[in-house]
């Protein structure tokens, strides 16, 4: 089992970033069971109680700037940035909310730095929006499912990409469209690559 998901009770932290807050009942769980939550700079508007902010501190209130860690470089964005500092503190199985449902470049830059944390931090990060989950994964993982449940798979860099499980068969995908919109079979699906990718599931099954 793709170690993340194994057991989504046991991560690290969370990271708030401020796109689209969440409102579907499994990230909310997730966010308020967490142990820490970081929040990227206007964030914290939403979830006050977060133990850290990461950013420039131009969109933090003042009565919250006692929680700010101030970072004016511009080499990377503030989820970066709130992930460098989970990762000072020794935290690795992070869950990312709110990176989408803002402005599409801004969306799509996200779900791309998961493949950036997964392979040079070596983060295990799982992104979740309120309408399903996102993962990057490297060579052989299962992954938990239910029948019916929407799955799309994102090739990153893999020549080799098969899987059992799915309506399906993938295949080295050349273009990002062409693993989207499959449909596991039962309560779990394999995927075998040299390489890595993203796995996209939706919490329900289709027409649920």
């Amino acid at each position: 089992m793709h170690p993340l998901l194994a057991d989504l009770h046991d991560f690290d932290a969370v990271v708030l970033a401020n796109g689209l807050f969440p409102t579907a009942a499994e990230p909310l769980r997730l966010l308020r069971s967490a142990r820490y939550v970081v929040c990227c700079d206007g964030a914290v508007e939403h979830w006050p109680q977060a133990q850290a902010v990461v950013g420039d501190g131009d969109s933090v209130p003042a009565s919250l700037r006692s929680r700010l860690i101030q970072i004016d470089e511009q080499d990377d964005n503030d989820l970066t940035k709130a992930t460098r500092h989970c990762l000072s503190m020794g935290m690795r199985r992070l869950i990312y909310l709110g990176a989408t449902g803002g402005r599409e470049d801004h969306a799509l830059g996200n779900i791309a730095l998961m493949g950036r944390y997964m392979q040079e931090f070596g983060v295990q990060p799982l992104l979740a929006s309120d309408y399903g989950w996102l993962v990057p994964a490297s060579g052989d993982n299962s992954f938990a499912a239910l029948p019916g449940m929407q799955v799309s798979l994102f090739n990153l860099s893999c020549n080799r990409l098969s899987s059992e499980g799915l309506k399906w068969q993938a295949y080295p995908y050349r273009q990002l469209w062409q693993g989207t919109l499959n449909e596991a079979l039962g309560n779990s699906f394999t995927i075998s690559a040299d390489g890595n990718y993203l796995v996209y599931r939706t919490y329900e099954k289709k027409g649920a």
